[in-house]
């Protein structure tokens, strides 16, 4: 297994409210804009997520959930192994959270080398933009018009 640590990013909303947002896998679905739901076909329980996206079927489970500090993840049907790590750590009675995102993958060489530093990125733009949410901003690369 391959493993990402993504940046540790402050976010202006509580552990609990923000371990309450991904602790049900249905408000996922909630974040693909309108005009894309036509090319994703999506099925999401409170413990599982099932998609369909561009002819790839992808499937996450909820492993395990400790309330209000760590939410893990697993692949259930996914073309590869991987688990998924949330970390939502209290600051000091500030009402914030210092989140961050653990990824380990099961890549061969080949698909490290053409996705590796992408799901790098990845992890550090969902947590840019999370805290840039969280404190009222759209994230950067965002057209805000995809949400009307």
């Amino acid at each position: 297994m391959t493993s990402y640590k993504s940046k540790h990013g402050t976010v202006s909303k509580s552990p609990a409210e923000l371990f309450m947002q991904f602790a049900d896998m249905r408000n996922f679905a909630n974040l693909i804009p309108e005009d894309k739901k036509q090319q994703v076909s999506l099925e999401a329980d409170y413990d599982r997520l099932k998609a369909n996206v561009q002819g790839f079927n992808i499937g996450v489970k909820v492993l395990r959930r400790t309330p209000y500090s760590l939410l893990e993840f697993e692949d259930d049907g996914a073309p590869l192994k991987f688990n998924i790590a949330l970390h939502f750590d209290p600051m000091g009675g500030s009402g914030k959270t210092d989140f961050s995102i653990d990824v380990d993958a099961d890549l061969n060489f080949m698909m490290k080398m053409m996705i590796g530093n992408k799901i790098q990125d990845a992890l550090d733009k969902i947590v840019d933009g999370l805290v840039a949410m969280s404190e009222g901003r759209m994230p950067e690369g965002i057209d805000p018009s995809m949400f009307k």
